[in-house]
């Protein structure tokens, strides 16, 4: 059972009420935004929660035990301070939210709802649905060392080592064939799909500050997996870094960093089970003599 506040279960038991809600979402980059879906503008926690967003909740949920909790939010994507841009570009992408139940005569006298972090975000138009996932989301993300034949590290990580300068290099747009499609100039010249599975950075441009994955590098061409949330023009600059396929034989070949392997290369994998006894070598004997 929740204890309210005094204030706020005094005023349920007036048994009229005057509640609205109001939810504060926190980006990773410390901004904060705030919305309600009352018809005037309300100030909670010093922070100004804007009316007119078309804001409204959805369905919400609530589990025992360990299953996720959540619901749904949606609103127009002309409410103050989201754009289709931002959202695109991943700028909202696991944000906390903050759901309250205030009372809009006097915003002190408020219930925290629920604390929740920012899913799947479906656009269609110009409006949004926003899931909210609850806390125990964050138990299904991996944590420790796992047990598998690839690498387990991030490429230029504390337990990777690589240094990502010497396997990196600027670049500037030359043109662009096709949204995701680049054509480049690049500082230098490398090996054939090194930047292959790597990471470009915008330095400058509309998009500068966001990083794309790349899908494929060949020669001076670049294909990303999605295209960029803003319009690239010939002369933005970029930074690249290396791509990594987590397999033994790059770590030795291309970064000479098989010692700092974070990998199990030898482990059996789903081919050496059914393979059967005979075709598997299993004899008793080495498997690498």
């Amino acid at each position: 059972m929740r204890d309210l506040p005094p204030a706020f279960a005094a005023h349920l038991a007036e048994g009229v009420t005057t509640l609205c809600r109001c939810w504060t979402l926190a980006r990773r980059d410390g901004m904060r935004l705030g919305f309600t879906d009352h018809d005037r503008d309300l100030v909670l926690n010093g922070l100004t929660h804007a009316a007119r967003t078309g804001l409204e909740a959805a369905e919400a949920s609530a589990e025992l035990g360990f299953a996720v909790s959540g619901g749904d939010v949606a609103g127009a994507l002309t409410a103050l301070g989201l754009t289709e841009a931002d959202i695109a570009g991943g700028l909202y992408d696991g944000a906390s939210v903050e759901t309250w139940l205030v009372d809009w005569r006097a915003p002190e006298t408020r219930l925290l709802l629920d604390v929740a972090t920012l899913g799947e975000i479906r656009r269609a138009g110009d409006a949004f649905v926003a899931e909210l996932r609850g806390l125990a989301d964050r138990l299904d993300a991996e944590r420790g060392r796992s047990f598998r034949a690839t690498c387990g590290a991030e490429l230029g990580d504390a337990r990777c080592r690589v240094d990502l300068v010497a396997f990196g290099t600027r670049g500037t747009v030359a043109a662009l064939a096709e949204p995701g499609t680049l054509a480049v100039a690049l500082d230098g010249a490398f090996a054939e799909g090194l930047f292959t599975g790597g990471r470009l950075a915008w330095t400058s441009g509309a998009n500068g500050g966001a990083v794309a994955d790349v899908r494929l590098q060949a020669g001076a061409r670049l294909e990303l997996w999605e295209a960029p949330a803003r319009p690239v023009a010939p002369g933005d600059a970029f930074r690249l870094t290396a791509g990594c396929d987590k397999h033994l034989a790059t770590c030795r070949d291309r970064f000479a960093n098989a010692v700092n392997f974070q990998g199990f290369p030898h482990m059996p994998g789903n081919d050496f089970v059914v393979a059967g006894t005979l075709q598997a070598g299993l004899d008793g004997g080495s498997l690498f003599r």
